[in-house]
């Protein structure tokens, strides 16, 4: 097993961030993942920022996608984000929010498609080739080449596919080193790992990580921990189809009326509307004890890296401590 931590540097700043991430180094916490939204701080600038100011913690963004950066720009980012951290970059890479590329006038067309021929032309270039037209639909390059950057050699690029459709899922089997999947409860991975795994066996690969990117909130109050995960579990069960909610029992018109809430910013309705099922299935939360426990079952799942993921807790110092004495 190995763990992450997720940071947003929109509600931290560049500064707080590489300090979190110096504390999770110290707390053998083996990757950071720094989140990517164009309405917060980049995350190129923030994970250069970490790269110089820890040694051993792996970092990455955790998520890029190829509707706003081209896979030559994320294989030019790798490849300088690894020199930078003497070997340390991983890359995360997903099909992209289709509820947030409207937004910046960008149809998600063609997601799962346009994911599989980027992550063929990143390794690619990272491997030094020439990228030469193949009749790509997507990312068809016409001589393209890496030539003023350390390239990674042998290692490659470890490629994390955030990934939680069957069909992206099967793709991470196919072509990733690992995956990161947005979920915090074992049944969504016995359904999620088995369509990995026959896809990865499919093509004879070995030692796939399967990454939970959990959302968290640890404090040695139960009270705070939960009462700290309810926008979190209120936000995901209002974003989620029937199909996932009724898996974890959850009652649609409850749900409903959470969305309801959640579109006029009554967050006080939300807070008494989101209830101990809603926690359960979306978040990991509670006390250290209890925290262990889940991470525990995570791994029986079949879980090989677990990352603690927003909101982390009451007081974010506080989490990375606890995670460090008493789950990790």
């Amino acid at each position: 097993m190995t763990y992450g931590i997720e940071f947003v540097p929109g509600n931290v700043n560049v500064k707080q961030v590489v300090n979190f991430c110096k504390l999770a180094e110290s707390k053998d916490i083996d990757y950071a993942w720094i989140t990517n939204h164009y309405n917060n701080r980049h995350c190129y600038a923030v994970l250069a920022a970490v790269a110089q100011a820890t040694s051993s913690i792996k970092i990455g963004p955790g998520i890029m996608n190829s509707f706003t950066d081209t896979p030559a720009a994320m294989a030019s980012f790798f490849c300088t984000l690894n020199e930078i951290s003497d070997g340390r970059a991983t890359l995360g890479i997903g099909p992209g929010d289709l509820s947030t590329l409207p937004k910046i006038a960008i149809q998600g067309d063609k997601p799962v498609a346009r994911l599989e021929e980027a992550v063929v032309q990143i390794r690619k270039l990272c491997a030094g080739e020439q990228v030469n037209k193949s009749g790509m639909k997507f990312f068809d390059y016409d001589g393209a080449k890496l030539t003023g950057v350390t390239l990674p050699g042998k290692k490659g690029v470890p490629v994390y596919i955030g990934a939680q459709g069957p069909k992206v899922l099967e793709l991470a089997g196919k072509i990733g080193d690992g995956a990161l999947i947005n979920a915090s409860n074992p049944k969504d991975f016995h359904i999620a790992i088995p369509i990995i795994k026959k896809a990865s066996d499919a093509v004879g690969k070995k030692n796939f990580d399967i990454g939970a990117y959990t959302a968290m909130s640890i404090d040695k109050s139960e009270k705070k921990a939960r009462n700290s995960a309810k926008i979190v579990a209120a936000f995901i069960a209002a974003g989620s189809p029937p199909a996932l909610l009724e898996r974890h029992g959850l009652d649609l018109n409850n749900v409903a009326k959470i969305k309801a809430a959640l579109g006029k910013f009554d967050f006080k309705s939300v807070g008494e509307l989101v209830g101990d099922k809603e926690i359960d299935a979306f978040t990991i939360a509670g006390t250290p004890e209890m925290v262990k426990a889940k991470c525990e079952d995570l791994t029986k799942a079949g879980v090989t890296q677990i990352i603690f993921g927003s909101p982390l807790g009451p007081d974010m110092t506080t989490s990375i401590r606890l995670l460090g004495k008493y789950v990790i």
